[in-house]
């Protein structure tokens, strides 16, 4: 075996998150799976994952192996892909992380268009309550809300979104109609933990002007869709994605607040750690998803 064929062994690996899995992916047995991973760490003189056998789990060592192999391999890849005469048609398995309420109100059934239209592609869609970390749990990218922190991720717009304050008209004809952002401090509000920020805290800006208010309340949620279901019902103001909420909005059922003051940006990405997967199936999903958001928005 050969320097190339154990990295490409190692990332398919960690991918499959087993020695099972892979073992039935590949169609051989579990113990030639551990063979090869034990000849190869042998190889190495270092071990690249905790084994038990349900789960893997990767060693530092085993995590620069894991970043430079792939890197190496997509670069490869896209040498490759430069010489032939042919375009690469994209295939593989292609595995993507996104939240639960997102997830599957938008990507899931995306997924099932982009599985028809790329039948060799095989997709394993993760869903979370916030954004994984993709290189730990190998994603081949991931679908991420706002800003992109992490200056080691690519990241491409698949949507505009914007975030709304909204109550229902049941609470504001009870408790008034909040003229700026500090009387949301007198307010029922409903604070969403979704991320790992510090939640409550609401941001606005107005021009040069920006408001920071510690908002409070008597329900809070980790989940986006129980958090819209209590404003329905009237239990208090909402900050929420535009994507969750326009059909409340377009019927009534819930009334925009304080339109004059932006909100942090909610715009949707998909983001990949850079240069680690530039492969066909990856760019092909990207370029699918903008299309797909571009033809629901019109």
């Amino acid at each position: 075996m050969d320097s190339v064929s154990d990295l490409a062994f190692f990332v398919e690996l960690v991918k499959r998150g087993s020695l099972a899995a892979l073992a039935r992916e590949w169609g051989v047995t579990p113990p030639a799976i551990t063979a090869r991973l034990a000849a190869l760490e042998k190889r190495l003189g270092v071990r690249l994952l905790n084994r038990t056998t349900r789960r893997i789990s990767v060693t530092h060592e085993g995590e620069v192996y894991l970043a430079t192999g792939a890197r190496l391999l997509s670069e490869l890849q896209e040498l490759e892909q430069s010489v032939s005469s042919s375009r690469a048609v994209p295939k593989g398995l292609l595995r993507v992380n996104a939240t639960f309420g997102f997830g599957r109100r938008h990507i899931a059934p995306a997924i099932i268009a982009f599985a028809r239209r790329y039948p060799q592609v095989d997709v394993q869609l993760d869903l979370t309550d916030r954004p994984a970390k993709l290189a730990d749990q190998a994603f081949d990218l991931g679908i991420w809300f706002g800003t992109v922190p992490d200056s080691r991720m690519v990241a491409r717009r698949i949507l505009a979104n914007r975030r709304v304050l909204c109550a229902s008209p049941d609470y504001l004809r009870e408790h008034g109609i909040p003229g700026k952002p500090r009387d949301l401090q007198h307010h029922h509000c409903i604070v969403l933990r979704e991320t790992a920020a510090a939640f409550g805290t609401w941001h606005f800006v107005r021009g040069n002007k920006e408001e920071t208010v510690k908002v409070r309340g008597v329900l809070s949620t980790n989940d986006g869709e129980t958090g819209v279901l209590w404003a329905l019902a009237g239990f208090g103001i909402l900050m929420r994605s535009e994507w969750d909420i326009h059909s409340h909005l377009a019927e009534g059922k819930l009334v925009p607040l304080l339109e004059d003051w932006e909100l942090p940006s909610a715009d949707v990405f998909a983001v990949y750690p850079e240069r680690a997967n530039l492969s066909a199936k990856v760019t092909a999903f990207i370029d699918f998803l903008v299309e797909w958001f571009k033809q629901d928005a019109g």
